[in-house]
């Protein structure tokens, strides 16, 4: 089991690991040895989570789920398997977190009277402005 929250908790059986080639440079190592992870993890289905915080994940990841609504998570920033796998498992862990809290509701606020006078002043000054680049005989 994953604790990721105080009530949000992922069984390991819900991720699936395969093993890929890493891309980019590494000499004869990159070409012998399958060191990047990519993880799989089914949003849609997983018993785990809550349906709210599902909601919110969708909305989060966007184009990253596939059709079937399965996360996919690339980690190749490291040279072991192992390595790389704690990785993706963070990466996930810190994307579930992010949705299992609400946004705060924004508070509807209204401009101080001090900052209506200053926009008022700066359009006064701005008007006076361009009437001084008139000439007399635009008037």
């Amino acid at each position: 089991m994953i604790k990721i929250t105080q009530h949000i908790s992922l069984d390991l059986s819900e991720i699936k690991f395969s093993f890929i080639s890493s891309p980019g440079p590494g000499g004869q190592n990159v070409n012998k040895v399958a060191t990047a992870v990519q993880l799989r993890f089914d949003v849609l289905h997983s018993p785990s989570l809550q349906d709210d915080v599902r909601l919110r994940l969708i909305a989060l990841l966007g184009k990253k789920l596939t059709r079937q609504g399965e996360l996919i998570i690339k980690a190749s920033r490291y040279r072991t398997q192992e390595r790389n796998k704690q990785d993706a498992i963070e990466r996930l862990c810190q994307l579930i977190k992010h949705a299992a809290y609400p946004p705060k509701k924004r508070k509807k606020t209204k401009p101080t009277f001090a900052s209506k006078q200053r926009r008022l002043n700066i359009k006064k000054l701005q008007g006076e402005k361009k009437a001084r680049r008139r000439t007399k005989e635009d008037h």
